[in-house]
């Protein structure tokens, strides 16, 4: 473990004025994507859609990592060049999806747990050699009127911290993302509590399997109203709920903490971060690592414009900027 090296990936993560792109989608999660749209789901278009976003001129102004896919990482761009080999011209960081997945967990199967653990360590050998300076795992909590169970919550947070520590030995930098789902009718306030009492348990957990907190990431969800709830809180709100959540649960020690969309709309995902920022300084540098938040806009124009891919990438960079701008709380 080359606990210098970890400490220095961690912070060019959260280098400021700058986000982590995940376009980490499985292929059945980029195909539902494409359908949605009436875009081919086949390899090929994946890999040009990748291109187009990786291509896209001056994202290494506001793009500090690139979380991939086993498939994209090892793809390369129409002529040739390995998108890892792009990316690292740009002076943007590498990362690399390492979870399988989630499955039921036994005993309690309306929950899940993340499967991947089985041949981890051999993996992040070959995704460093690739060019992974970071990986991502991802951990879900559905709230409802039983879960999440104390019991999902802290198998999930051994799993992490299991992974977390296989990453950090590869002197590869472990984001973990506890996502708390926003499907459901539930308010803010419950979020706030579940939120609170997953991230409590994983950093109990963290030190357990001797990871070094200063070289970790963590990727969480704000704290926001279900999607089913009569009455949504509002950014202001969003943002005082998600700050309070954060100060009283993740230690100072963490360099860096990452907004996920988690089914946001662009919009929202951005206004959102906008009033977050606006309260800070916090203990540790705040950043933004969206999918389709990011994604959507370029993919809309795309599919409607596929002769003009230049469309998608000014879509597409614009939404970066502006998310950018949003970090800076402008």
């Amino acid at each position: 473990m080359d606990i210098q090296r970890l400490h220095t990936i961690a912070n060019r993560l959260v280098e400021p004025k700058k986000g982590i792109l995940a376009a980490d989608e499985s292929n059945n999660t980029c195909n539902k994507r494409f359908e949605a749209f009436g875009v081919p789901q086949t390899e090929e278009m994946r890999r040009t859609f990748r291109e187009l976003l990786l291509t896209t001129p001056d994202i290494e102004h506001f793009v500090s990592g690139v979380i991939l896919y086993d498939e994209t990482i090892r793809q390369s761009t129409k002529k040739g060049v390995l998108f890892t080999k792009l990316l690292e011209k740009k002076g943007i960081l590498i990362g690399i999806k390492v979870d399988e997945g989630l499955i039921p967990m036994p005993g309690s199967p309306e929950e899940h747990i993340t499967q991947g653990l089985n041949g981890l360590p051999g993996r992040l050998m070959e995704y460093k050699s690739m060019g992974a300076s970071f990986a991502k795992w991802r951990a879900a909590f559905k709230i409802s009127a039983t879960t999440p169970s104390d019991e999902a919550i802290r198998e999930n947070a051994k799993i992490l911290a299991r992974y977390a520590k296989a990453c950090q030995d590869e002197s590869i930098v472990p984001i973990i993302e506890p996502e708390v789902l926003l499907d459901g009718p539930h308010s803010i306030e419950k979020s706030q509590m579940v939120t609170a009492k997953v991230l409590k348990i994983i950093f109990e957990e963290l030190p357990k399997y001797f990871v070094n907190l200063e070289g970790i990431i963590l990727k969480t969800s704000m704290i926001i109203s279900g999607s089913e709830a009569s009455i949504r809180a509002d950014s202001k709100t969003v943002a005082k709920f998600t700050v309070s959540t954060l100060v009283a649960n993740v230690p100072r020690q963490v360099p860096g903490v990452v907004f996920l969309s988690g089914g946001q709309t662009p919009d929202e995902a951005t206004n959102n971060l906008r009033e977050i920022a606006k309260l800070e300084p916090l203990p540790w540098q705040l950043a933004f690592s969206y999918s389709r938040a990011l994604q959507n806009d370029a993919l809309r124009t795309w599919a409607t414009n596929m002769a003009e891919p230049r469309l998608a990438q000014i879509a597409f960079l614009e939404r970066l900027e502006n998310n950018s701008l949003a970090d800076q709380a402008r």
